[in-house]
C-alpha cells in the first residue's frame, strides 16, 4: 500500500481544494482517503527527524501521518507499508511550533483547565493529586480571594485512557476540570494568555527559577517553601532544554522577605529575584 501527499489530506494546510482534474483521476485511483491534523503531521515530523536527522516540512510530512492513523485504524501488523515524503520547504522559525504541537499530536500532553481554592497549600495540594507526572506547563494569576483558574499542561501515555485517568483522578478529588486537549482555540491563544491583572491590589516579590527537568521538581520546590506564603503568580512551560525557566510570584509575610533567598538555597536551585519589573508591570500588574 503506497501513501502520499496526493492520497493524504489534512485539515487547511496543503491546499483549500484539490483541482478538478487531478480529482477526477484520484476518484479512479486512490482506495481511500485519510485525513489527519496539525498535530498529527507535527510528530510525524519529529518521527522523520528521529529516524532519519532529516526535516520534512509538514505537509510533506502529511504522508507518514496518514499512515501512522492507518496502521492505527486498521491495527495493520507484518506488512510492508510505504510513504513518501514529498518535501522538504520549511522555515527555521516554523521548528518551535511544530516542536509545541507534536506532544499533542503524539497524544503525549493532556491541556487541562482546573479550578483550585484561593488559599496557601492549594497548590501543593492540586500537584499531590497529579501525582509524580511530568507537568508541561502551568499558567496561574491571582485574581481574586475565592477561586483559581490554572492551565497546566500533564504529559500522559499515547492512546487517550491515561489522559482519561488523570481527568478522572482529578475529578474524584472534586477539582472541576475541563480537558482543553483537543481544543484549537485553546492550544493556539488561551494557553498564552492565561494569567491577568488581580482584580485587587496586594503586594509581591517576584523571581526567576531554573527547574531541572525531572518528575518531582515542582513538588520539591513547593515542600520547601513555607505553609503560609501564597503564590500569587506561576509560569511554567517545559521547552525540551535541561532546565524550565519559571516565573513566581510569591506574598509572603514582611518578617520573612529578609529570609526569603535562605529557602531558596535550601531548595538548591538557580534564582534571581526580578528586579525589572517593566514587562511585569504593563502585563501582569
Amino acid at each position: 500500500m503506497v501513501l502520499d501527499q496526493v492520497g493524504v489530506f489534512a485539515e487547511g494546510v496543503a491546499v483549500a481544494q484539490i483541482g478538478e482534474a487531478p480529482f477526477e483521476i484520484l476518484r479512479h485511483t486512490v482506495d481511500g482517503v485519510i485525513t489527519v491534523n496539525t498535530d498529527e503531521m507535527c510528530a510525524a515530523v519529529k518521527d522523520t527527524f528521529d529516524d532519519t536527522r532529516a526535516v520534512a516540512e509538514t505537509s510533506g510530512a502529511l504522508s507518514l501521518a496518514g499512515l501512522k492513523k492507518y496502521v492505527q485504524q486498521t491495527q495493520a501488523r507484518d506488512q510492508s507499508l510505504l510513504c513518501i515524503n514529498s518535501g522538504a520547504n520549511i522555515n527555521f522559525d516554523r521548528l518551535q511550533h511544530i516542536a509545541e504541537r507534536t506532544e499533542l499530536g503524539e497524544q503525549r500532553e493532556a491541556i487541562l483547565a482546573v479550578e483550585i481554592p484561593e488559599r496557601p497549600g492549594s497548590f501543593k495540594q492540586f500537584c499531590r493529586a497529579i501525582g509524580r507526572r511530568m507537568v508541561t506547563e502551568f499558567n496561574y494569576r491571582y485574581a481574586d480571594a475565592d477561586r483559581a483558574h490554572i492551565f497546566v499542561g500533564v504529559q500522559v501515555k499515547p492512546g487517550g485512557e491515561d489522559r482519561a485517568e488523570v481527568i478522572q483522578k482529578l475529578r474524584d478529588a472534586d477539582y472541576p476540570v475541563e480537558d482543553l486537549t483537543d481544543n484549537e482555540l485553546a492550544k493556539l491563544h488561551i494557553r498564552h494568555l492565561g494569567g491577568g491583572r488581580p482584580k485587587v491590589e496586594f503586594s509581591e516579590e517576584v523571581y526567576r527559577f531554573e527547574f531541572p527537568e525531572r518528575p518531582g521538581a515542582l513538588m520539591n520546590f513547593l515542600t520547601h517553601l513555607p505553609a503560609d506564603w501564597n503564590i500569587s503568580l506561576f509560569h511554567y512551560r517545559n521547552h525540551g532544554a535541561a532546565y524550565g525557566r519559571v516565573l513566581v510570584g510569591l506574598q509572603m509575610p514582611n518578617g520573612d522577605r529578609a529570609h526569603a533567598e535562605e529557602h531558596f538555597d535550601r531548595i538548591g536551585y538557580r534564582y534571581w529575584k526580578e528586579t525589572d519589573n517593566t514587562a511585569y508591570r504593563l502585563f501582569m500588574a
